[in-house]
């Protein structure tokens, strides 16, 4: 499923999406194919307010990517060219300032054909990076993006970002 993604340079949307929303089992099957290519680089910033915490990360045109299961309900907000899953199927976004909403438990999948912005935003108080990834997602830190030789999780931790 990869190689139709890279190789058409863009979404297989009927392999994602065979009716209407994406099955969770299609992505997991996606995201094991991704992690067989070699890793990429997403930067990631972190902004925090009283109650609120903002993760952006930097998407590279070319890249197609699996993002975590959250537990809690959040937004995202995008900008750039990315095709993603959502729950009512497959959408290409291209507006600058695109706003989704996302539920517990939702798995995305994504292919950017420009470099995106993609920035979710959680209430939460805490601000520890390793805590919030165990409050806000299913994963642990060395599972984002590839494991532990992820290149994002690698410059992450020499720009002293987690």
């Amino acid at each position: 499923m990869t190689e139709k993604i890279l190789d058409r340079g863009g979404a297989d949307e009927s392999a994602l999406a065979p009716s209407g929303g994406v099955r969770r089992e299609k992505i997991e099957a996606l995201e094991r194919e991704i992690q067989k290519l070699p890793q990429v680089d997403c930067p990631v910033w972190h902004y925090f307010a009283p109650g609120l915490y903002a993760r952006k990360m930097l998407i590279r045109k070319g890249t197609a990517l699996t993002g975590a299961v959250h537990k809690t309900e959040h937004l995202c907000l995008i900008s750039g060219d990315i095709t993603v899953t959502t729950d009512e199927g497959v959408k290409r976004i291209t507006d600058a300032h695109a706003v989704l909403s996302s539920k517990p438990g939702a798995k995305r999948a994504g292919y950017a054909y420009e470099d995106t912005y993609w920035t979710t935003v959680h209430a939460t108080c805490e601000t520890d990076l390793d805590r919030l990834v165990s409050e806000l997602t299913e994963s642990q830190s060395s599972e984002l993006l590839g494991g532990i030789d992820n290149l994002q999780a690698i410059n992450n931790r020499l720009e002293g970002k987690s």
